[in-house]
């Protein structure tokens, strides 16, 4: 529903849905396209979220470990926010092909054929852009999604190991 508000004000006043608030999005959306239609574009969103959690949590790790071995960093909030820094690249890096094809996929799939939406179609993008732009086109927009990306991995990585040593501080680890 909220793609659909957002995306309004992009159209022709005379193609505009033009729902009062979410909660008349979501009543209209279900009456006219039945309950499945709030499940739209869920597998690609899904695909990403594995993406970005497995490679921030798995290189935030890493990092961290990596850091500690060396005199520079001890267990403090230097070498978490390093850490996560690191972890951020990795998980931007990780997505953005992801992101790139499925921005590239949605849009074009409605505009240009209704039935052209699935893997073939995705294939499609893949291969015509890697054929006119090379393998760097997974990489457009980049720098703006590390942007955003960035200080919410540092903030949840900093956030998380005071969280736990709070919790070790409240046991008695400490």
């Amino acid at each position: 529903v909220l793609v659909r508000v957002q995306g309004d004000f992009a159209k022709a006043p005379e193609k505009r849905l033009n729902h009062k608030n979410c909660f008349d999005g979501l009543y209209r959306t279900v009456r006219d396209e039945g309950l499945f239609s709030l499940a739209r574009g869920v597998t690609p969103n899904v695909f990403r979220a594995i993406l970005i959690n497995a490679s921030q949590l798995a290189s935030y790790d890493y990092f961290k470990a990596e850091l500690l071995k060396t005199p520079y960093f001890n267990d403090n909030v230097y070498c978490h926010f390093t850490a996560s820094f690191a972890a951020g690249t990795v998980a931007t890096t990780v997505c953005s092909p992801a992101d790139v094809i499925k921005a590239r996929s949605l849009p074009s799939s409605r505009i240009m054929n209704a039935s052209g939406t699935g893997s073939n179609f995705t294939l499609q993008v893949i291969r015509n852009s890697l054929k006119n732009e090379g393998p760097l086109f997974m990489f457009k927009g980049w720098l703006p999604a590390w942007t955003r990306l960035q200080p919410t991995t540092i903030l949840v990585f900093l956030t998380l190991e005071q969280l736990k040593r709070a919790v070790d501080w409240t046991r008695g680890d400490l």
